[in-house]
């Protein structure tokens, strides 16, 4: 349980972890490029110059394989939007009101959108007509269920060769049919839950997602909306399945929306405040230097942003395609991974194809379904170091008594301490041990040594010298309780009086005098 939550923990109803939102695709691998695709054509005696002529008979079976399963399963057949960009989830979900839907099929959707497909073009070189790729636009079907066992989800198939497909969950949906199973009541509003009868049974459902045999499940979900498959691709092709986008949550429940309103403007006013582009990057898990600064070849993009939807407020910070958020909604505060691009997080696992006793080494996560616990572990420790630095802002004390804990004297053991000086000489000390990366690594000597190299008060001594000044300000932050020692080990790590301490000096030193003033009144 990281700070964040043990701060709460005697308010909150209750706290769930896993995944929101989850969107798989299928990509069937050799026929992902041109030479693939010919020898597939040749295989089954289809000239390139006849391609598109079987391929459009090939649709025809599978939209009309589809508009079957709708009549028989809804009872309308497809029905065709005039623009991709309608809210098809929004127009799902009021034919399920409508209809008074709660299990099965809701209905099938059509929708003219862009694809990766082949096209036949004459090749002088060869003097024959060739297979090649291309971007271009057909008809895509959308299937919204709401399943048996994972709730309200979409299937969209694309109808031109190569057929990719995308399967989009919900873990919160699926949790929410698990409960109907165990006879657990609960009470829910889209994808939160307000109130859950058994917190701990309902996170032992979400953990259970993990141990799900991913290509099993997806793979069973074909045959309804793509019964042709076989016939058309032949029975030793398939799919191969990567997460494309996964959203991971921690959601804190409280009792009412009351109790969540007296904190949450300040929580995220903090989020927004403290977040510089340093911290959103060791959030996100980027490489740092030994100062805790990015690297001065490094190009990633860092954004934020804020916005109010009406029912809430949301903090976002952005690091290329992937963020990390929070927001408040009814009585629920939400924390929350969206990983679009998994290849930029490091993880401990063996290489593709490796037998298991290989030993593991640090490789990039991958997109395909094998490497989905490890990107639910990568996804929870950023909601851990963003919750850590949320954790600071819950204090109600002012400033003025916050900083007299540590600007007088005190004795301990007998022996005087001396006190900080927080806007002075001791501010570059205290800014230093605030970085993100020492909550991973921890303080060691070296690591805040190299972080003060240059700073006013740190310079013109000798590494030696350097060495003893830093140990003597390490007891000294110790003595004020603002670090304690690791056991059996070197290194330092941060206390919660620390973090609170730390977390009011940036915000301060960071605000205009007219925030400042507002925050009094």
């Amino acid at each position: 349980m990281n700070a964040f939550v043990r701060k709460f923990a005697s308010v909150v109803k209750g706290v769930l972890t896993g995944f929101d939102r989850i969107v798989f695709k299928g990509s069937i691998m050799p026929l992902m490029h041109d030479k693939g695709v010919m020898d597939f054509c040749r295989a089954r005696g289809i000239l390139n110059k006849e391609y598109k002529d079987w391929m459009q008979t090939q649709t025809a079976k599978v939209v009309d394989a589809a508009q079957s399963y709708a009549k028989e399963n809804c009872g309308e057949g497809i029905a065709r939007l005039q623009s991709s960009q309608a809210r098809k989830e929004d127009i799902a979900r009021q034919r399920q009101r409508a209809g008074g839907i709660e299990s099965g099929l809701i209905g099938v959707w059509s929708a003219t959108e862009s694809c990766r497909s082949y096209k036949a073009r004459y090749c002088a070189q060869a003097g024959f007509p060739q297979l090649h790729g291309e971007w271009t636009k057909c008809k895509h079907l959308y299937f919204y269920f709401d399943h048996a066992d994972f709730g309200f989800m979409h299937i969209r198939l694309q109808t031109w060769f190569p057929y990719h497909i995308q399967i989009a969950l919900n873990g919160r949906e699926w949790l929410r049919r698990g409960l109907e199973r165990e006879g657990c009541d609960f009470v829910a509003k889209g994808n939160k839950f307000l109130h859950i009868g058994d917190y701990d049974q309902a996170q032992r459902l979400l953990d259970a997602q993990l141990d799900t045999r991913w290509e099993r499940m997806l793979n069973g979900l074909l045959p309804a909306v793509f019964p042709a498959m076989k016939a058309i691709l032949g029975p030793h092709l398939s799919y191969y399945w990567t997460l494309w986008q996964s959203e991971w949550a921690t959601d804190l429940i409280f009792p009412t929306a009351r109790h969540l309103e007296a904190i949450s403007d300040s929580l995220l006013r903090h989020a927004f405040m403290t977040s510089t582009a340093t911290r959103v990057l060791r959030y996100l898990d980027r490489p740092m230097t030994k100062a805790g600064l990015p690297y001065a070849n490094m190009n990633n993009e860092v954004t934020g942003r804020v916005l109010d939807f009406g029912e809430g407020v949301r903090v976002r910070h952005w690091v290329d395609g992937n963020s990390v958020k929070a927001y408040n909604e009814g009585n629920t505060f939400r924390v929350e991974t969206t990983m679009n691009q998994p290849g930029m997080f490091q993880v401990h696992r063996r290489a593709q194809g490796e037998p298991e006793s290989t030993g593991k080494r640090l490789m990039p996560l991958r997109k395909g379904v094998a490497d989905t616990p490890l990107r639910a572990q990568v996804s929870q420790d950023i909601n851990n170091r963003f919750m850590d630095q949320l954790a600071t802002c819950t204090h109600e004390r002012p400033l003025r008594e916050l900083f007299d804990t540590v600007s007088r004297p005190k004795r301990k053991d007998g022996r005087r301490v001396r006190a900080l000086d927080l806007i002075g000489k001791d501010r570059a000390l205290l800014q230093a041990i605030s970085d993100p990366v020492f909550n991973i690594s921890g303080i060691t000597n070296k690591a805040l040594r190299d972080k003060l190299q240059g700073q006013p008060g740190y310079t013109g001594c000798t590494e030696k010298q350097l060495r003893a000044k830093v140990s003597r300000h390490l007891r000294l932050l110790r003595d004020h309780g603002l670090i304690r020692k690791m056991p059996r080990q070197l290194k330092y790590q941060m206390t919660a009086q620390g973090r609170e301490l730390t977390t009011a000096l940036n915000a301060s030193l960071a605000a205009s005098t007219q925030q400042l003033m507002k925050a009094a009144a």
